[in-house]
């Protein structure tokens, strides 16, 4: 939990709380745009003190379609159409009268060719989940800022430690060598709380790279480099809430900016967390506000997408760091916390100018039913004619499933039968193959702290690497990185080895990784670029039995190719009848079990030793 912090009195609207510098115009956002965009309308936030008793003109004749003043004068939100503007470059002038007291240049830039029609992630891609901080220090320089307040301290578990942009980009053909497609980095925009402010989820600039970890100008290289390698770069992206060291949440535009609680010490009242209230029929509605207006935590206050103005500057936002930095797609922080009404109009309105870009979003439930409510055109949602329009969501409930499933023996529900149950529920999804399937990440206990032991993680990567959907790993796991939750969350957020010069143990090259290291990893390579082209994988249907003896079997296929997976979470070598899997293996002879290389008969029995996979290629 992140720690009780005195709470900046956020809903104060007077200037002189704050200390302005004598000229009107502090801040435009976004500070520019782009042509040719889909909706040709943009609104500019423009703030400066009292800058509302002032008139805004815009050069060479340019109208402006609304202007909107809210509670604090030190805000105006003006209107324009950019298909009525014919130069690249125009001011927003600032004028007292007749006279001129302050300008901004603005400039409306090229878009890149077929920028709206970009490719994104699909269930061809491996995502690779890196906390920036914890993955390497590729520019020590940055590690403290005179505009940042958290200093970096690697002996504090909770602290800063280092890890940066450049960190990434100098480790970018480890991950490709890995077989690696798509990286999304928790967020690395500004977070500027004075302590534990490593994860990034209580950002306090949504336009600006917090400088710890480099520029924005750092975070397109990052981009481009991935490009080259033809990796895909996913923005983790926070529409519930903000951190309380927003400049904006200092000095709010209007009280109805966040949700507001009376009753609560300067705002605050903590989320009941329940997030069926959303949905449930029997709900009480004070149950179902607690869970959409109650804040994350103390220092994150909860925004309020009733307010059109907040939802249209998370839209532009989102839209802006699309355009500008070239990403393939969105993960968005506690989705199903949001006003539900104004989260689907942020997503449709997203997805509206980029048909291909696709979103996944967290949606920590657990049960099928009520994460698919989430997923686009779901039919149980449609039920009260709501559509979210997130193409994704997150399998949490195969999570829950992978973090007991090899420690049990074979049961009614328990062993490989939970794993079977989850599938079972896939009809309930309309885009089955567009949903995020992982056995750990950067809130979850360590996989390997719960088995510490490669041949479940051997049994674990095999399933998640060729069932349905879009495969997540979470860094440092492919070389047996462990942590326990129960000590903190930075203990699951550990320093990759390798990632800081002074660190003896370097696992990002073959020949400084151990023995063991090199075990983890080596498996995790192969599946990984075994993977890359295997379309049965990726789109095929799925078959498969009930478990028997704690032994999992099911088949991906289409019409041209067919793969076998055999998982043996039993403790004992397991002799399987294959006739009963006819069905599947048609009338093949044999096969190719891509882990160990052999060729494997298929006719009669097929004997497999005890916690072991098999994925055969028929």
């Amino acid at each position: 939990m992140i720690p009780m912090k005195k709470i900046y009195t956020i809903f104060a609207l007077s200037a002189a709380s704050l200390a302005f510098s004598q000229k009107p115009l502090e801040k435009v956002e976004p500070a520019f745009w782009w042509k040719g965009m889909k909706n040709p309308e943009l609104q500019i936030l423009v703030y400066g003190k009292d800058i509302a008793n002032n008139e805004i003109e815009l050069s060479d004749g340019i109208q402006i379609k609304n202007v909107q003043k809210v509670e604090n004068p030190n805000y105006v939100f003006i209107t324009v159409n950019t298909n009525e503007i014919s130069v690249p470059k125009f001011k927003i002038n600032i004028k007292n009268g007749k006279k001129n007291v302050d300008s901004y240049t603005y400039e409306l830039k090229q878009r890149e060719s077929n920028s709206a029609n970009r490719d994104s992630f699909t269930s061809k891609d491996v995502m690779y989940l890196i906390m920036p901080d914890r993955f390497a220090n590729g520019n020590p320089s940055n590690d403290n800022t005179k505009d940042t307040a958290e200093k970096s301290d690697r002996k504090n578990p909770g602290g800063r430690h280092g890890g940066d942009i450049e960190g990434i980009i100098k480790n970018l053909d480890y991950l490709k060598e890995m077989g690696v497609t798509a990286l999304w980095n928790t967020p690395l925009l500004e977070d500027n709380e004075p302590s534990y402010s490593y994860h990034g989820y209580a950002q306090s600039d949504y336009y600006k790279i917090d400088p710890r970890y480099g520029t924005n100008e750092d975070y397109k290289r990052l981009a481009n480099e991935l490009h080259k390698r033809d990796m895909k770069l996913i923005m983790d992206y926070v529409t519930n809430h903000w951190g309380s060291q927003s400049w904006i949440i200092k000095d709010l535009p209007s009280k109805d900016w966040i949700h507001y609680w009376k009753e609560g010490e300067k705002g605050f009242k903590r989320s009941n967390y329940r997030m069926t209230a959303q949905f449930d029929t029997n709900a009480a509605k004070t149950d179902a506000e607690n869970c959409m207006d109650g804040w994350f935590d103390t220092t994150m206050p909860d925004m309020n997408q009733s307010n059109p103005l907040v939802v249209n500057y998370m839209v532009q936002n989102a839209v802006w760091w699309t355009e500008y930095a070239g990403l393939d797609g969105l993960r968005v922080d506690t989705y199903s916390y949001n006003d539900k009404k104004g989260i689907a109009e942020w997503t449709k309105r997203i997805t509206d100018e980029y048909p291909n870009l696709n979103i996944v979003g967290e949606v920590w439930m657990h049960d099928q039913a009520q994460m698919s409510y989430w997923q686009k055109d779901s039919k149980i949602a449609a039920i009260e004619n709501y559509n979210s329009y997130l193409p994704s969501v997150m399998d949490f409930t195969l999570h829950d499933a992978i973090g007991q499933v090899f420690k049990e023996k074979s049961g009614w529900d328990s062993g490989m039968q939970r794993v079977y149950d989850n599938f079972a529920n896939d009809f309930l999804y309309p885009d089955i193959n567009n949903i995020l399937v992982f056995a750990e990440n950067h809130d979850t206990q360590r996989f390997n702290q719960s088995y510490s032991n490669i041949e479940d993680y051997k049994l674990a990567m095999t399933l998640i690497l060729t069932v349905r959907g879009i495969p997540q790993l979470y860094y440092g796991s492919e070389i047996g990185m462990s942590g326990d939750k129960g000590k903190g969350d930075g203990d699951i957020r550990r320093d990759f080895p390798g990632g800081w010069k002074e660190d003896s143990n370097n696992a990002f090259v073959k020949s400084g990784r151990t023995e063991s290291q090199n075990q983890y990893f080596d498996f995790t390579k192969k599946l990984l670029n075994w993977r890359k082209s295997k379309e049965v994988i990726h789109t095929g249907k799925t078959l498969h039995y009930v478990p028997e003896n704690n032994v999992y079997v099911y088949f991906r296929y289409n019409d041209k190719d067919r793969v076998m997976t055999i998982i043996n979470n039993n403790t004992e070598a397991q002799t399987l009848n294959l006739k009963r899997f006819s069905e599947g293996i048609k009338n093949v002879a044999q096969g190719k079990d891509i882990i160990s290389g052999k060729e494997i008969s298929l006719q009669n029995s097929l004997s497999i030793p005890a916690k072991t996979s098999m994925i055969i290629e028929l």
